[in-house]
């Protein structure tokens, strides 16, 4: 008798557990924390409408991109800049939050891609804004994460990127280099392996960006102009749309 109830305790406490695990998942989509990862359950308690929003740069959101991404002398309001939540399909398959900030005339345009790349399993590791990297590009790039907004320069140069603006993208950085033809630098400096010989396997986890790529097409579809289609560099996780 006592072993039988040992038995039904902790399949009780198992089952509460897994409860408490799924309801705090659910919750976490509300609160939205990029790089959480959602177990198949707790999606099935998820409006997946609300897992892909654009919204006004609120105060607690500025404070985390102030005198980062958002320097001092930025010249771009924060009511041109809208802050989207998605979701997407993880290195490793898995259903996980991102974040991203861009542009207003931008943000339907990445809702509805991002949210296609997601239905069809495309797999893109993450996606935090780069304020967690200290606005440092090369950091960011280094890890992987995919992301919008930075008011910097185009490296090398004076300019100013369309990142400042709101209106590029990198996707999926270090398997989608940066490549200057002319000094050989790939940026980020992990990413060097990937940067040649461009050619995706059947069972790669993250894809190659290519003309064939499925995150190409919808991106050129909306209108996105991509930095691999450039004679220098060869940028290929970058797209930018230059007259939204």
């Amino acid at each position: 008798m006592k072993t039988l109830f040992f038995a039904f305790r902790c399949s009780f406490v198992a089952l509460i557990f897994s409860l408490f695990t799924i309801t705090g998942q659910a919750q976490s989509a509300q609160q939205w924390q990029a790089g959480q990862v959602l177990s198949t359950t707790a999606l099935g308690k998820i409006n997946i409408d609300s897992c892909f929003t654009a919204s006004p740069i609120t105060d607690q959101i500025f404070k985390r991109i102030w005198l980062k991404s958002f320097k001092r002398d930025c010249t771009v309001p924060t009511d041109d800049l809208r802050y989207l939540r998605v979701l997407h399909i993880n290195k490793d398959g898995h259903t996980q939050m991102g974040e991203l900030i861009c542009n207003k005339a931008i943000a339907q345009d990445l809702l509805d891609i991002f949210r296609k790349l997601y239905q069809a399993g495309y797999r893109i590791e993450k996606m935090r804004l780069v304020d967690e990297y200290d606005a440092d590009d090369e950091r960011s790039m280094a890890d992987n994460n995919t992301s919008c907004f930075n008011f910097r320069k185009i490296a090398g140069s004076q300019k100013l990127s369309y990142h400042s603006q709101g209106l590029a993208i990198d996707i999926n950085t270090r398997y989608n280099p940066c490549l200057n033809t002319r000094t050989g630098l790939v940026q980020p400096a992990n990413g060097k392996r990937y940067a040649h010989h461009r050619i995706n396997k059947k069972n790669q986890p993250i894809r190659f960006i290519d003309k064939n790529d499925l995150c190409y097409k919808l991106f050129i579809e909306r209108g996105f102009t991509w930095g691999g289609s450039w004679n220098n560099p060869k940028d290929y996780q970058h797209f930018e749309k230059r007259n939204p």
